[in-house]
C-alpha cells in the first residue's frame, strides 16, 4: 500500500511511535528531499537504510505511476520535509494515481502546521479554509485576496519571511485594517512565537523583518449587503486602478454575490 506519514514540523519529540516503527520497517521511502529524510532517520536513531526516492513538485507526475505499481507488491512510505504529505507538499498526485488504480492508501497521522496555527490563533476554529501560499505577483495576490474578502470562515495561509510584510499589508487593504489575525512562526521549535492583533498592526510589526517558517491565520469576514449600484461602483473603481473589466467583475462578484456577468454588462453600459 501507499503510506502517507506525517513528520515533525520542528520538535523531534512529536515523532509518533508508529512513525518510528514505519521508518524502521520501510524498504522504500518516497521523500520530498532525501537529504532531509536521511537526517530524520539519524536524529530518530533509526538504523534502517531503505531505498530513498525523490518525490517533489517537479517529478511527481512522472513518478506517481511507478510508485503506485510498486505499492502493489510492497509498502511505499511517502514523506514530505515536515508535516503531512499532500498538504501544500508533494503526495496528492500519488494518492490520486493510487485511487485510480485501486491501490490501498493509509495515513500515519501527526504534526500539521495549518491545524497547529489555527489552534493557537485564538480565532474561530469551527469552520476554516486552508489557502496555502498566495501568488507571488502583487496583482495576482491582490485579486486572490479580494476574492476572499467576504469568506466567512477563518482562513489559514503559508507565507515566506521575505514576503510576509507585503502580504500582511495587502491583506489589510483587501480585508480591512481591523480584521483580526495571527502570525505564527517557528511552530513547535525553540523560538516559537504567536503574534495576534489587527492586520494593520501585524503589518507594522512585520515591517522590521520576520524570520522562520510562517503561518498566517485570518478571521473570516462578516456578511456584506451591497446594492447593485454600489457593486457597479466598486467594479468601476477597480477598473480605474488598471484591473481588466472581466477580472474586476469577477472579484466584486466573489465579494458581494452579484452576478459577474450582470456586473460586466452594467459596466459596459455605463461606459456607453
Amino acid at each position: 500500500m501507499i503510506i502517507l506519514a506525517a513528520t515533525p514540523i520542528g520538535n523531534l519529540g512529536d515523532a509518533s511511535p508508529r512513525l518510528v516503527r514505519a521508518l524502521e520497517e520501510a524498504s522504500v521511502i518516497a521523500a520530498e528531499d532525501t537529504r532531509t529524510t536521511q537526517r530524520l532517520l539519524q536524529a530518530l536513531g533509526v538504523a534502517n537504510r531503505p531505498q530513498l526516492i525523490a518525490l517533489h513538485d517537479h517529478n511527481e507526475k512522472q513518478r506517481a505511476g511507478d510508485l503506485v505499481a510498486r505499492a502493489r507488491d510492497e509498502d511505499v512510505l511517502v514523506l514530505s520535509d515536515a508535516g503531512m504529505p499532500t498538504v501544500s507538499d508533494p503526495g496528492y498526485g500519488v494518492v490520486a494515481a493510487a485511487a485510480a488504480a485501486d491501490v490501498q492508501v493509509t495515513v500515519i497521522p501527526g504534526p500539521s502546521a495549518p491545524v497547529t496555527a489555527l489552534a493557537l490563533s485564538g480565532l474561530p476554529t469551527d469552520r476554516f479554509t486552508f489557502e496555502g501560499f498566495l501568488p507571488r505577483k502583487p496583482g495576482d495576490r491582490r485579486a486572490a485576496l479580494r476574492a476572499l474578502a467576504s469568506e466567512p470562515r477563518t482562513m489559514v495561509f503559508f507565507e515566506a519571511p521575505s514576503r510576509i510584510a507585503d502580504t500582511l499589508t495587502a491583506m489589510a487593504d483587501a480585508f480591512g485594517a481591523d480584521r483580526p489575525a495571527a502570525v505564527c512562526r517557528e511552530l513547535t521549535k525553540l523560538h516559537e512565537e504567536v503574534r495576534r492583533g489587527a492586520l494593520s498592526d501585524l503589518a507594522a510589526w512585520a515591517a522590521d523583518g520576520v524570520r522562520g517558517e510562517i503561518v498566517v491565520v485570518v478571521g473570516g469576514g462578516a456578511a456584506r449587503v451591497v446594492s447593485p449600484d454600489d457593486a457597479l461602483a466598486e467594479v468601476q473603481r477597480l477598473v480605474a486602478t488598471g484591473i481588466r473589466l472581466k477580472d474586476a467583475a469577477g472579484e466584486v462578484s466573489a465579494q458581494t454575490g452579484h452576478s459577474a456577468r450582470d456586473l460586466y454588462q452594467a459596466a459596459l453600459a455605463a461606459r456607453g
